[in-house]
């Protein structure tokens, strides 16, 4: 269990679990509370099993990594658990979504969807997060 809230007192980890939760927080926001235009779980469970035939359990395993996962990162709490939700998160979004629509992003509206570029970035961040731990100011650290 010593391993698992372990983490250095460096500035780097802070950096990257508060940037990667910030990020990752709206997108949450959207599917737990219906924020910044999303429509709440019901939609969203709705959506996620017509559109992808995603079982409602992985659904809301997807809310809460976004949502309570960036949270936590955000505080420092549990964050190789929260990392690694969110990486699951991204392999999925890149499986189900993206990886269809080639690697870029669609920066000039010529293609179909969303690369998956973004994607790879959240799940290095959060790789890293689960190797080295939350650093500086975590609540892992105050833990450990």
């Amino acid at each position: 269990m010593n391993w698992f809230f372990k983490t250095d007192d460096c500035w780097q980890n802070l950096i990257v679990r508060v940037t990667l939760g910030g990020v990752i927080f709206p997108h949450g926001a959207m599917k737990l509370l219906g924020w910044f235009g999303g429509h709440g779980v019901a939609a969203t469970l709705v959506m996620f099993s017509k559109m992808w035939h995603v079982p409602a359990v992985l659904t809301l395993l997807v809310i809460a990594a976004e949502s309570l996962g960036a949270l936590g990162l955000i505080a420092g709490f549990c964050t190789r658990l929260c990392a690694f939700g969110i990486f699951c998160d991204m392999i999925g979004a890149v499986y189900l979504v993206h990886w269809q629509n080639g690697f870029f992003m669609n920066w000039f509206g010529n293609q179909h969807g969303e690369g998956f570029e973004y994607h790879l970035l959240v799940m290095g961040m959060a790789l890293a997060l689960m190797v080295a731990g939350g650093g500086k100011w975590s609540v892992d650290r105050a833990i450990g």
